[in-house]
């Protein structure tokens, strides 16, 4: 099964967000369904290790077949919560600790493997030959079919050249935050056929002023006819990297919406005149 082109995140679906009940989380998931999002981003710690399973008992209900859907989850932060009392919050990426937290997805998902495992956040801790060992096991045994990273800068990914191929990058990536735009991540993963994930997709649009770029916004509104979150994910979705958002909401309205991004295609000026109006200057 390959990914939708819009990603359903879940973080903020259980206990970190609006706590859906069984009911309300089974509806999410079929609407988003049948709206076109097969994709589903979660990680071990959302809710503090609680949402995974509430997703995998409301997933159950809905009749939708596993096949048809493309689960993704992440490991490697020890996050303290109840059911993880640990001192502080740190980072483990050994054997035991990815074959538990896999385990762990799994278990709670009410999957066989995962679609997709991610590193959750680089470690200045890693041994990737430990990883690469570990995740080729696991990608043999069944339990999950592609590997990639999140967070990562292109060196990072670079560690693991020749010894394990990485699918995906799942990266802070927005309108209002360039970083990964200009720093070498999307060059390296256009050069490696990595595929750019962006959380986060709408930036901190909607929290701060943004004066210079809600001026863009609202005039390409008028222009494509569509909302201002159409315009942000569409602006994306323009880049060369193919990028993927994973988006966080928790309404099945703005879900259908924000699908509908699919269908601009922001001329190329506009592109360039919402950067002008995000980096506060003109291109060099």
């Amino acid at each position: 099964m390959n990914l939708s082109r819009i990603i359903s995140g879940t973080m903020n679906w259980g206990t970190w967000g609006v706590n859906h009940s069984k009911e309300d989380m089974c509806k999410l998931i079929s609407e988003s369904f049948d709206s076109g999002i097969n994709s589903f981003d979660h990680a071990d710690i959302y809710g503090g290790y609680t949402t995974e399973e509430s997703f995998g008992d409301a997933f159950t209900e809905t009749g939708i077949k596993r096949e048809d859907v493309f689960f993704i989850s992440k490991c490697g932060i020890m996050y303290p919560s109840e059911k993880l009392p640990v001192k502080i919050k740190h980072y483990d990426y050994s054997e035991d600790h990815i074959n538990k937290s896999v385990d762990n997805s799994l278990r709670n998902l009410k999957t066989d493997y995962l679609d997709c495992l991610l590193l959750h956040r680089p470690s200045p801790l890693m041994d990737i030959s430990i990883i690469a060992d570990t995740v080729r096991r696991l990608v043999k045994s069944g339990k999950i079919k592609s590997f990639g990273v999140s967070n990562f800068t292109a060196s990072q990914m670079d560690m693991f050249k020749g010894k394990l191929d990485i699918s995906f990058n799942q990266i802070n990536l927005s309108l209002t935050h360039l970083d990964h735009m200009f720093d070498g991540t999307l060059e390296y993963m256009q050069a490696n056929d990595i595929l750019p994930m962006a959380y986060s997709p709408l930036g901190s649009y909607f929290n701060e002023e943004n004066g210079k770029i809600k001026k863009v916004v609202d005039k390409l509104k008028n222009k494509y006819n569509c909302t201002d979150y159409q315009i942000l994910i569409s602006w994306l979705l323009k880049h060369p990297s193919r990028i993927y958002p994973v988006i966080g909401t928790t309404k099945s309205n703005r879900i259908k919406s924000t699908l509908e991004s699919l269908k601009i295609e922001i001329d190329l000026i506009d592109w360039f005149e919402l950067l002008e109006a995000s980096v506060g200057k003109r291109v060099p």
